[in-house]
Formats: C-alpha cells, sequence, structure tokens
C-alpha cells in the first residue's frame, strides 16, 4: 500500500497565489522568500493586486523597478525622497498612482525633470504639503498628465489662480482635486476651472470631489461658479471657507448632482442659508455644519422640511435644543449619523426624542453635551442598529454611578 503524503509544496502555484493574495504586504514579500516554487507563487500579478509599494529612494536599487513590475505594482508613495523623481517615471512606465505627500525637498525642477514626456498610465498624482511646488510645475502637469483624474494639491501654498487657469486647460479628465489652504486662490480661480474662461481654458467640467477647505480668499461668487460650471460635482467641502455666506447657498441649492456637503466653521452660515439650501433641488447625503455658530433650532426645522433624506447631519457646537430636535427627528427616516457634540443645551429629553424616532442611527456623537445623564444614555444605547456612541468629555455623577 502506498502512502501518500499532501504537503502544501504540492498545491497548484494558482491556488498558492490565490491564498497568499489575502496576506498583508509585508507578509506577501515574506512568502516569496521561503523557496523557489513559492516564489513564483507570490510574484503572480493577482497577489499585488491594488496594493502601493511605499519607498523610501535612498540610493540606486536597480532590481527595484524590475521587481515591481514584475509583480504588477503600478501605484507608489515615495515616504523620502534623496535621488531624483525621474528615477520613478524611468523605472515605471506603466504607474498608475503616484503619491508623493509631505516630500518637502521635491522642487519645480526636480518635478520638471521627471515629467518630459506624456505619461498616458498616471491616473492620481499627490502633492500635498510639497510647499516648494508652485504653478510652473501645474503646467507640466496639464501639458504631460493629460489622463489625470485625482489631484491632491492641499497645502501647497504656492500655488495661484494661474495654476488653476493651467489645470482647467490640460486636464479635461479631472475627477477630484483637492486645495486645501492654497491661500492666494481665488473667485478667478474657481472661475477657470467651471469653465467661465472658455476663451483660454475649457475648464474641469467633469469634477466630481472638491475640497476647497481654508481657501480664505473665496467668496459667493464661487459657489456661482461652481453652480453653473461643475454640474456633476457630488462632494464640495468648503469648511473654513470664511469669505461666503447664505446667499451663496442659493446657488449651491439646485446642484442636483451634489450629495455631500461641508460648511464647518463657515461663520457667516446661518439658518437662513440652510433654509435657502432646503428650498432648493437638493438630494443631499451628508451635511456638516458643525461650528457655524448662527445656525440654531430654526435650521433643524428647514432641514426636516427640505433635507429630509440626509444619512449623515454634524451640527457639533451648534445653537441647537431639545426643541430643534423635537422639530426634526419625526422626518428623518433615512438618518445613519448625528454629531451633536458639544452642543451643550441637549438634555435627557433630546435624546429620547432621538431613541424614539431616529430607529435608523448607526452612529452618534454626544461628545461634551454636560446636561445629559445616565436616563437619557440608556435610552440611546438601547437603538436597534447603533454601532458608534463617542461620549467623550461626558462625565457621570457620583450618584449616577452604578454600583
Amino acid at each position: 500500500i502506498f502512502k501518500m503524503e499532501t504537503h502544501i509544496s504540492c498545491l497548484f502555484p494558482e491556488i498558492l497565489a490565490m491564498i497568499f493574495s489575502y496576506l498583508d504586504v509585508r507578509d506577501k514579500g515574506r512568502v516569496a522568500q521561503v523557496c523557489t516554487a513559492w516564489r513564483d507563487a507570490a510574484y503572480h500579478k493577482s497577489v499585488w493586486r491594488g496594493v502601493e509599494a511605499k519607498l523610501h529612494l535612498r540610493r540606486a536599487n536597480p532590481s527595484l523597478f524590475p521587481s515591481l513590475q514584475a509583480r504588477g505594482i503600478r501605484r507608489v508613495q515615495i515616504l523620502s525622497l534623496r535621488r531624483s523623481l525621474s528615477y520613478v517615471i524611468q523605472g515605471m512606465p506603466n504607474i498608475e498612482s503616484l503619491n508623493l505627500s509631505g516630500c518637502y525637498n521635491l522642487t519645480d525642477n526636480g518635478l520638471g525633470h521627471a515629467f518630459v514626456q506624456e505619461i498616458p498610465s498616471l491616473r492620481v498624482l499627490n502633492l500635498s504639503l510639497c510647499k516648494q511646488i508652485t504653478d510652473s510645475s501645474l503646467g507640466r502637469i496639464a501639458q504631460y498628465l493629460k489622463s489625470l483624474e485625482v489631484l491632491e494639491l492641499g497645502g501647497c501654498s504656492n500655488i495661484t489662480n494661474t495654476g488653476l487657469l493651467l489645470i482647467a486647460w490640460g486636464l479635461h479628465r479631472l475627477k477630484s482635486l483637492n486645495l486645501r489652504s492654497c491661500r492666494h486662490v481665488s473667485d478667478v480661480g474657481i472661475g477657470h476651472l467651471a469653465g467661465m474662461t472658455r476663451s483660454a481654458a475649457e475648464g474641469c467640467l467633469n469634477l466630481e470631489y472638491l475640497t476647497l477647505q481654508d481657501c480664505q480668499k473665496l467668496t459667493d461668487l464661487s459657489l456661482k461658479h461652481i453652480s453653473k460650471g461643475l454640474a456633476k460635482l457630488k462632494v464640495l467641502n468648503l469648511s473654513f471657507c470664511g469669505g461666503i455666506s447664505d446667499a451663496g447657498m442659493i446657488h449651491l441649492s439646485h446642484m442636483t448632482s451634489l450629495w455631500s456637503l461641508n460648511l464647518r466653521s463657515c461663520d457667516n452660515i446661518s439658518d437662513t442659508g440652510i433654509m435657502h439650501l432646503a428650498m432648493g433641488t437638493l438630494r443631499l447625503s451628508g451635511l456638516d455644519v458643525s461650528f457655524c455658530d448662527k445656525i440654531g433650532d430654526q435650521s433643524l426645522a428647514y432641514i426636516a422640511q427640505g433635507l429630509y433624506q440626509l444619512k449623515s447631519l454634524s451640527l457639533c457646537s451648534c445653537h441647537i435644543s431639545d426643541d430643534g430636535i423635537n422639530r426634526m427627528v419625526r422626518q428623518m427616516h433615512e438618518l445613519r449619523t448625528l454629531n451633536i457634540g458639544q452642543c451643550v443645551r441637549i438634555t435627557d429629553k433630546g435624546l429620547e426624542l432621538i431613541a424614539d424616532h431616529l430607529t435608523q442611527l448607526t452612529g452618534i456623537d454626544l461628545y461634551g453635551c454636560t446636561k445629559i445623564t445616565k436616563r437619557g444614555l440608556e435610552r440611546i444605547t438601547q437603538l436597534p442598529c447603533l454601532k458608534v456612541l463617542n461620549l467623550g468629555l461626558w462625565q457621570m455623577t457620583e450618584s449616577e454611578k452604578v454600583r
């Protein structure tokens, strides 16, 4: 009688590759060092699908890029850049995603040497916090990276409206643009993006995600441009934009594709602005008006009237009370997440209303709600779908503690 021994090395390479695909990146690398059969299976492209290689580019490593290409890796994050960027671009001609966020030493010159011909495969470029990058680099990007769909420029504080004109001229496939804290950008630049200067640039009319957080020069005119030109916009982040006001909400109120609007810390937005949003044709799924201290109970009545399909609502530190909660809860059947942290006027009565009517809630933030007690919390914890409860600063008094 022959006794057959079954060992993992007997598995077909395709089965091994399937198993290895479930490992984390470090372990994928380790199994490749076990033996030749495992290495061959571990280098199968299905094992590395979607993986982003994180690299410190210090000294020359001739086997690095052939090894990445053999595994089908097309997404790279550069953690530190001590070599020329052109080394990466030449080594990975089919690169899809390049993340350079935080590479402070990257200059226009370095980027100019790397982008010298079209790179049709590159879809995602992240230059967040590359503070030396100016409009000159955006000219290169607009000329050679025509297929770009995602461009991250958060914290690139030397970018001006001229750079946005260049983007609007060259990057017609752009779907996502982040301009957080680009302090020189004004209404004129947003006009370029929205195709308002057709003689010079067509605009980025396919934009779906636009982050303008902390762009202090923007006014309601920017919102007019956005509403006229960027009809496909789904997500708009205007947090910390102190220059926009209630009047600008009229422009946004008819953007039928918009499903997420962030107005966090927009000091000039009041109940009137929320009224404008609620009276339009919006079908918002997410709204954040946290730290807008001119927003109160009246806004909740408007939201219940015209924005009742919201799934996520953030009102942290707004001047709302149990009365406002009472005016809202009966209409908000879709609501899944409610953030009312630091709303210091909310009491157990408000929590009881929430527990009675917002039965689909999966998350609630009550951080710093100092007037709630154990009684109200017990009602909240009975919500059938609740997964996340943030209490933070909330303190039980001695008499409420369970002994």
